[in-house]
């Protein structure tokens, strides 16, 4: 096993300026692994689903090399869900639903034959129970990165600082790093997360693009990928980490030129995935768009000094 992925498999409702997607498959594993199978098989997941995950996309997921061994399927309790509704903004949303079920019996126990893995992405989730996952995998695998939220932040912040210390890369969005910082100015708040453990830092600015931190001091901006049309961005910060870090494990180590093009082509499939409701956009992802992207995105981010 190639990577590991700990995190939800989930049902969403979703409600737009562009419309409602009624109870599609979503959960950041959902999400994580179709990124993440693009650029290395097999992707081990660790979740849990209900009665009424779709099989459809179980045989899917397996289709393009995602290993199911790690996910219950729970016979009785239905799957987690989830209900939002977006601004017209896309970037602010509000809850309407959250309904546990299965995810309160979530899998703290990782199969043997995923134990060795050299990659681990441990998506947002309590602290406690990445905790216990890290701690099965042997012998610690060489990259290890981090998801997780304001609410962890908020209930769980002494487990959250220990799992800290022992990842390489955490990716967090810029209210997720103040919080945690307690800052405004994000430098400073990338000075002190990185005091905490991590190698390097990842702040999510959504449309405004991502910020890279790392601890020898170095600073680099990436933006986004200009779009006309966002329809859903529910996963698109899943995709995000799974593209980077399917990326990272095909290369088999971390520097920070193999963490700067991981971040572009996560930065790229997350914007396909956008445009569509779900997953969708991942699945019907085409390579040459996603080429082109990547050579757009790499052309209008470049800069040239221009002689005085």
């Amino acid at each position: 096993m190639q990577l590991v992925v700990a995190g939800t498999m989930a049902l969403d409702t979703i409600e737009t300026p562009f419309g409602r997607a009624e109870r599609i498959v979503g959960g950041a594993a959902t999400y994580i692994a179709l990124a993440a199978s693009r650029f290395v098989q097999p992707v081990g997941v660790v979740s849990i689903i209900g009665h009424d995950y779709p099989a459809e996309m179980q045989a899917e997921l397996e289709r393009r090399g995602v290993d199911l061994t790690g996910v219950v399927r729970h016979l009785t309790r239905p799957s987690f869900f989830w209900a939002g509704r977006y601004h017209a903004d896309m970037q602010s949303r509000d809850t309407l639903d959250t309904q546990l079920n299965v995810l309160e019996e979530f899998p703290d126990t990782v199969p043997s034959g995923y134990r060795g893995a050299r990659f681990l992405l441990l998506g947002n989730l309590d602290p406690r129970l990445q905790k216990r996952i890290y701690e099965q995998m042997q012998p610690r695998p060489k990259v290890v990165l981090l998801d997780t939220m304001n609410y962890w932040i908020t209930g769980a912040r002494g487990p959250l600082e220990d799992i800290l210390s022992e990842v390489d890369i955490l990716s967090i969005n810029d209210e997720e790093a103040r919080q945690l910082a307690g800052d405004y100015s994000l430098r400073r708040c990338a000075r002190s997360i990185l005091a905490k453990g991590p190698r390097y830092l990842l702040i999510k600015k959504g449309e405004n693009g991502a910020l890279l931190f790392s601890q020898e001091g170095e600073t680099y901006f990436f933006p986004a990928y200009p779009l006309e049309d966002v329809f859903d961005p529910t996963g698109a910060g899943d995709t995000f980490a799974g593209a980077l870090m399917g990326y990272i494990a095909q290369q088999g180590h971390l520097n920070l030129e193999v963490l700067k093009e991981a971040i572009v082509q996560g930065t790229v499939l997350a914007s396909l995935c956008v445009e569509r409701f779900g997953p969708e956009a991942l699945l019907h992802a085409d390579e040459k768009e996603i080429a082109q992207r990547r050579e757009a995105l790499i052309r209008m981010s470049h800069f040239i000094r221009v002689p005085a």
